[in-house]
């Protein structure tokens, strides 16, 4: 009898420290924000993410078999990353606990993991929810790795960060990457519709407005619901104008981090348009960056970079150009200072292009590091000394100036290395004037 009570008492303060099984989703409440009444209720209601979702889509097959495996929902914000994890764990009937990497600690992170293994005795998985996972320090994302993978939690994490940068690579090698769209312009005129036919009215904008809307959440959908919500608790004379809707709702900033993927995502867009010859494209990828606030001496530099690795001797002026506007810049500051970089940027990517003095350059390098130590030859040898002239330093150099037509054709590479080929001119621009020099010379040294 007594062990029968003892069990009973354990069972009991087991219980006592399991938080009760949710209850169904209530209808939110009419005075909720918009986003709240709109959040979808089902995986198929949610927008923009069918590659996902949809029957051939990751999660759609997981659901499908009724298991889930760990998985990194990495999106812009606003495409659904949080509602499609709670969906996920309605879907194969796994217990929520959602934990967000901003206001959590390590102690939280035991609580969590404590409860959901006293679940799991009793026949109950977890999913647990990370928001803003690459929040964590390398350290805590350890802690996970062994309740992953025993079992004890499902782990769905959500970033807007590239997971290769910021997670542990010991996680991501036990969990799934899916990549969430930002919203196209379908996606985001199904939720204004929705929002709609809740509001039981139409927006309160015309057309051309309507429009402006769409374009201005940079696909976002929750910033979206919210500036339609904005709209709709005003009462208006007549539909906003897309003067009149700028006038009335906040600038939408662009979503840009000069420390993150998107900094060197469109740097690079920047960089391989001029290479590609491409001035529009790169005159906007330019706009993008500096209306996000990018360093501008940021941008200079990148732009003499290719200046000096694309276009090179194909055109000697696109250097000058960007120091040019580097000076320019400095002398004008904001904004004016941003045109001098706008023309240097119009002037590389319409200039004639040659990466020859670049692969030039490491070629020479790697020669010079495979070959050492070896000694130019003597004729051309420093000899300030009687000594080192005696020993043959500098006999039988020619000076070039004395020569017919300034050239005199000696040997100056080391007798153990000879003569290499490392620069090799385009047709393109000016160096094609170069290559015809290079070839006349070449002509009489054969000679």
């Amino acid at each position: 009898m007594r062990r029968h009570t003892s069990y009973i008492t354990r069972m009991a303060d087991l219980f006592a420290g399991i938080d009760p099984p949710p209850a169904p989703p209530a209808d939110p409440a009419p005075d909720a924000p918009l986003a709240d009444r709109l959040r979808p209720r089902t995986l198929a209601e949610v927008v923009g993410q069918t590659h996902l979702t949809g029957p051939d889509g990751a999660i759609g097959r997981m659901v499908a078999a009724g298991r889930l495996s760990s998985m990194i929902l990495w999106g812009p914000p606003g495409t659904g990353k949080t509602t499609t994890a709670r969906l996920l764990a309605d879907a194969v009937a796994l217990r929520f606990v959602a934990i967000s990497a901003v206001f959590s600690g390590v102690a939280d992170l035991k609580k969590a993991f404590a409860e959901a293994r006293d679940h799991a005795r009793l026949g109950k998985r977890t999913l647990l929810f990370v928001d803003e996972i690459h929040r964590f320090n390398r350290a805590q994302q350890d802690g996970f790795l062994p309740y992953v993978e025993d079992g004890t939690v499902t782990l769905v994490g959500a970033t807007t960060e590239n997971p290769s940068f910021e997670l542990n690579a010991a996680l991501l090698s036990r969990a799934q990457v899916l990549i969430l769209h930002r919203l196209d312009r379908d996606a985001l005129e199904l939720l204004l519709a929705r929002a709609e036919a809740v509001m039981e009215r139409p927006l309160p904008v015309t057309e051309a407005a309507r429009d402006a809307l769409v374009a201005s959440a940079d696909g976002d959908g929750r910033f979206l619901l919210n500036q339609a919500e904005t709209l709709f608790s005003v009462d208006l004379a007549a539909p906003l104008d897309p003067a009149g809707l700028s006038a009335f709702l906040q600038r939408r900033v662009a979503v840009y981090d000069k420390d993150r993927e998107g900094h060197y995502n469109l740097i690079s867009a920047l960089h391989k348009s001029i290479r590609g010859s491409d001035p529009q494209a790169a005159l906007y990828y330019l706009a993008r960056m500096l209306t996000a606030g990018e360093d501008p001496l940021f941008l200079l530099r990148r732009l003499t970079r290719a200046a000096v690795e694309d276009i090179g001797l194909a055109d000697p002026q696109a250097l000058t150009q960007c120091i040019a506007a580097k000076d320019t810049y400095d002398f004008l500051g904001s904004p004016e200072g941003e045109l001098a970089i706008a023309q240097a940027c119009v002037y590389l990517a319409t200039a004639p292009k040659s990466n020859a003095v670049y692969k030039a350059q490491k070629a020479a390098w790697k020669t010079a590091r495979e070959t050492g130590s070896l000694m130019p030859p003597d004729n051309i040898l420093n000899a300030p000394t009687k000594l080192m002239k005696q020993i043959g330093y500098g006999q039988g150099y020619e000076y070039d100036h004395d020569a017919e037509d300034g050239f005199s054709g000696a040997n100056y590479w080391p007798e153990a290395l000879g003569p290499q080929r490392f620069y090799e001119p385009t047709e393109r621009g000016f160096e094609k004037r170069i290559g015809e020099r290079l070839a006349w010379w070449d002509e009489r040294r054969r000679r």
